[in-house]
């Protein structure tokens, strides 16, 4: 067999990556944890109706279907792809489920999810993401819009990351903004603005009024309005400055004051008002957050969701939610990528059982066992070989100590190899300080 060549889009990451991802994952679920949000998994599939309800996502959807399957015939509950975000399947499952469910539910989910975009520099075909949300029946409380950023921040506050800065909008803003100029289109100036970072201002007053209808001045104020930014309040002032009223303005910047001054309580420098942000999916109603690492900003958001009032909605009953994902893969792929993560070795195991012949794998086996039934991880040297080969073996490996069990009658001894030290140690009560007994995941330099 030849040397497979790899799929750009699907990472695999090393042993030691992996691990760290385990400990990032860990982390973050203990975050939403803390905060009463409940475990969720949906499944990998949903019908293509479903995902593409709502937003431009048609040609990211990747179909499922069976080889020998005529595509011809396929349809109904048969035309089925791989979700591309968990908020769709989120609110498809409180959809299913809101006889057992206490309202408002608040749920995490750590999936896989699928989009076909062109791979790059932390985007990814295959990704990993954590959400959040909080659903209620008929209405939601706005105070849930306030605490999406405040858990994030702790969830990322938790890790050896670069500090994260949350940047918030509300469409609200936007949209009334659009409708006191008089543009009768406001969702195609939101998608257009959305697309300010990629292709700049000047092709963005192009587009708006090429396919919105905008005049030239129009076109200025939507990207006057979009340079707005601020910690605090003080970008109601900015917008008023520009001169258009509408009562839609007026309610998304009271929200979106909200949002900005509790977080500026619990976490000073954390969000950011930022009235260029839209997000492209088009089932957001009112705040939309978007969230870069200091030093990776040219890269865009790592963590990003909003509020939506009509998502899981099916006749007379409306579920509105709001919720924020972490981009695990996509944040860790551009750490990976400059080194900036650590992990204090690259296997679980704390020691290394020395053997010193094949006569005594059983004992060495025992003296295993002894240790991991303390949950402290341990492993057997693979062959037996000379004392110093087999300690070059744990310190490539990174593994701190080496176990010799004692020869006629003498007792064991525990070697940190580190440091050179070794002592007399009891399987059944030695333990390894703290700090060496699962690998440390720390910042790169």
């Amino acid at each position: 067999m030849s040397k497979p060549t790899p799929i750009s889009g699907f990472p695999e990451w090393l042993p030691a990556q992996r691990m760290i991802e385990q400990n990032v994952i860990e982390k973050i679920r203990a975050t939403f944890e803390l905060y009463g949000f409940a475990p969720l998994e949906t499944r990998a599939v949903e019908p293509m109706d479903q995902l593409l309800r709502k937003g431009e996502t048609s040609k990211e959807v990747y179909v499922l279907r069976r080889l020998q399957e005529d595509p011809a015939t396929g349809g109904g509950d048969d035309a089925l792809g791989l979700h591309f975000d968990l908020t769709v399947p989120f609110a498809r499952f409180v959809l299913e489920n809101s006889g057992k469910l206490q309202f408002p539910f608040r749920r995490y989910q750590i999936q896989k999810v699928w989009r076909g975009e062109r791979p790059q520099e932390g985007r990814y075909r295959e990704f990993l993401q954590a959400d959040i949300d909080v659903v209620d029946r008929d209405t939601l409380p706005f105070h849930y819009d306030t605490e999406m950023p405040l858990v994030i921040g702790d969830a990322f506050r938790s890790l050896p990351i670069p500090p994260a800065t949350i940047l918030v909008n509300n469409r609200k803003v936007c949209e009334g903004f659009y409708t006191g100029l008089g543009l009768g289109d406001p969702d195609q100036v939101l998608r257009t603005v959305d697309k300010l970072d990629k292709i700049g201002p000047d092709k963005v007053a192009a587009l708006l009024v090429e396919t919105a209808g905008a005049t030239d001045a129009q076109a200025a104020a939507c990207l006057r309005l979009a340079e707005i930014s601020a910690q605090d309040a003080s970008f109601v002032d900015a917008v008023r400055a520009l001169g258009v009223e509408d009562p839609l303005l007026d309610e998304g910047l009271d929200e979106l004051v909200r949002v900005v001054d509790a977080a500026a309580e619990h976490a000073p420098g954390l969000v950011r008002a930022e009235l260029k942000i839209a997000r492209g999916l088009d089932y957001y109603t009112g705040t939309v957050y978007e969230t870069q690492l200091r030093g990776y900003e040219r890269f865009g958001s790592i963590c990003s969701g909003g509020r939506y009032e009509n998502l899981a909605s099916s006749g007379n009953e409306r579920f509105p939610g709001v919720g924020i994902s972490i981009g695990v893969s996509r944040m860790l792929g551009l750490l990976f990528g400059h080194d900036a993560l650590t992990i204090s070795r690259s296997v679980p195991t704390c020691v290394l059982v020395a053997l010193p012949n094949e006569d005594l794998r059983g004992r060495c086996d025992r003296i295993a066992q002894a240790l991991r039934s303390r949950r402290i991880s341990t492993e057997v040297a693979p062959s037996a070989a000379k004392f110093g080969k087999q300690i070059r073996f744990a310190e490539r490996r990174g593994i701190p100590y080496v176990w010799f069990p004692g020869a006629d009658g003498e007792p064991d001894t525990i070697k940190d190899i580190r440091s050179g030290e070794q002592v007399e140690a009891d399987a059944g009560a030695w333990t390894p300080p703290a700090g060496d007994l699962v690998p440390v995941v720390g910042a790169g330099g």
